[in-house]
């Protein structure tokens, strides 16, 4: 980040003004006084900043915990919200497409990630002709411990 000061700043902002209104204890606010709204926080502040700086390469990450943090409430407090494996690669994808507005950079990832993980959101009502995804989708629900150490072997061992 170009400008740290300016992060920390919007940091003790967010993390002060949360905790302000925790201890006012504000009724309509009530819903709001848990962990998941420090995720939201923090991944705002840093959509704020990386608009702010001009320095993009932070809204993935931004995107992802304000997601996260955005569902976790959703699970906590809404009964129609949508509790399913899938959500996760979806709100990485989204972020992906965030960041490619700016960078240019993860257009066919996030478009990969959100498609597929909304296929598997709503596969319940897919054609009888795509009975093979679930059989795809069972296995990679197994093996995906696997498949994250595998990816992670692969990015230590190849060359730049």
């Amino acid at each position: 980040m170009k400008s740290p000061n300016t992060f920390i700043a919007y940091i003790l902002i967010g993390i002060g003004t949360y905790f302000l209104l925790k201890e006012m204890n504000i009724p309509v606010l009530a819903n709001f006084y848990s962990w998941p709204t420090l995720l939201m926080i923090i991944g705002l502040i840093l959509l704020i900043h990386s608009y702010k700086a001009r320095d993009y390469q932070h809204l993935l990450t931004g995107t992802i915990l304000f997601g996260f943090g955005l569902h976790f409430h959703g699970l906590e407090h809404y009964a129609f919200w949508i509790d399913h494996w899938a959500i996760y690669p979806f709100i990485v994808g989204v972020g992906f497409l965030i960041r490619w507005l700016k960078t240019k950079e993860g257009l066919w990832v996030g478009i990969l990630l959100a498609g597929i993980s909304l296929m598997l959101i709503f596969s319940v009502q897919l054609p009888s002709w795509f009975h093979w995804i679930y059989d795809i989708t069972a296995l990679v629900k197994n093996l995906w411990p696997v498949i994250l150490i595998g990816l992670g072997v692969y990015l230590l061992k190849k060359k730049k």
